[in-house]
């Protein structure tokens, strides 16, 4: 079994930039790839100041879908958006103003990496949070996820007019180019003992190094179930899902969080599979169910699943069933209209398409 490795460094340009973080990749380019990893062989994307959320989303969500073991190395500044206080990854095209749009949800991270194998994915993290986000996290840590270990630190906004460095990326990228990947606690006690000699004690900022839950594989359900879909048995994880789903109902009631995290389950179940028909179907069902519920238009569960069916929706090949569904697309992309521009109009233009064709 080999490896997959994410690189991704992401700051404004400009003005808003609080950080270099760009400047670590080069470091982290230097290691050999399955050093990287912690596997070999390994295979390393690698993502520079990219400018869109989109394409930062659809890389880490191929990353996620391969069952290898998954390291994730993310170098950049947090900020908030205005409207629902949400911590974003700054991208290129990031301000205050426009965090919403321009900038990657950190939420997304969750959402991706969710359906993982415990205990099969790291996050290696140096991150410079903007005032307003650092004073956020004093009170609400940065969610992660479970089932992932998490290593790094998220410093506090550098001193006016200065640009602050991923000092603990860089570390951690020397320490590797020896060749020699220690375990993972003990490399990142290392780094941080580095950032706080060239420091002075003043640069670590906020630890993260929560290490990797332990995976009880036999009582996980969602061990078995990437057990299965790993040997090409879709039909089996998914009833094993539909079970669950009915005990959650059972137990939580139509349109609890317990239960809808289990029709989410299946649809992207029905994505691994190759079912784009059912996978959409399903994220509209939880897109219906969630509005439904009370939550509102711009909640990030709500955006997901409408966004995920419109990405299903445009991999239906058999023109029927994309016209078949697309109505009811359109009707939650009016109310849901997310964060890319002019998604209603992409679902208007292709049912006119699919009318004529």
């Amino acid at each position: 079994m080999g490896g997959t490795v994410l690189l991704i460094a992401g700051a404004p340009v400009g003005r808003g930039r609080l950080v270099e973080a760009a400047g670590v990749l080069p470091v982290l380019s230097a290691v050999a790839p399955g050093v990287l990893a912690g596997a070999d062989p390994a295979h390393v994307v690698e993502l520079a100041d990219p400018l869109e959320p989109q394409a930062v989303l659809t890389r880490l969500r191929a990353a996620a879908a391969v069952p290898d073991p998954l390291t994730v190395f993310v170098a950049g500044q947090l900020q908030l958006d205005r409207r629902q206080r949400l911590p974003h990854l700054a991208l290129a095209r990031t301000t205050p103003a426009s965090v919403r749009y321009t900038a990657f949800p950190w939420h997304w991270f969750r959402e991706e990496l969710r359906l993982r194998t415990p205990g099969s994915t790291t996050l290696v993290l140096d991150l410079h949070a903007d005032p307003e986000c650092w004073e956020q996290l004093r009170a609400q840590p940065l969610d992660c996820g479970s089932g992932h270990a998490v290593y790094g630190r998220i410093a506090p906004p550098p001193g006016r007019r200065t640009v602050g460095q991923p000092s603990y990326l860089k570390a951690v990228a020397t320490l590797l180019r020896s060749g020699y990947r220690p375990p993972l606690e003990q490399l990142h006690q290392q780094a941080l003992a580095r950032v706080a000699e060239e420091s002075g004690g003043k640069g670590v900022g906020v630890v993260l190094g929560t290490g990797a839950p332990a995976a009880p594989a036999g009582s996980d359900p969602h061990t078995a179930l990437a057990d299965a879909v790993r040997a090409g048995r879709h039909t089996d994880a998914d009833a094993l899902a539909a079970r669950w789903e009915q005990a959650a109902l059972r137990a939580h009631g139509a349109g609890s969080d317990e239960a809808l995290h289990w029709t989410e389950v299946r649809a992207d179940l029905a994505m691994l599979a190759g079912d784009p028909v059912r996978s959409c179907r399903t994220w509209l069902t939880v897109a219906a169910a969630r509005l439904g519920a009370g939550q509102a238009v711009d909640a990030p569960a709500v955006e997901a699943a409408v966004d995920r069916a419109h990405h299903q929706w445009g991999r239906i090949h058999d023109a029927a069933r994309a016209r078949e569904l697309g109505p009811a697309l359109a009707e939650l992309r009016g109310r849901v209209p997310g964060r890319r521009a002019g998604a209603l109009d992409h679902v208007r233009r292709q049912l006119e398409q699919l009318q004529e064709a």
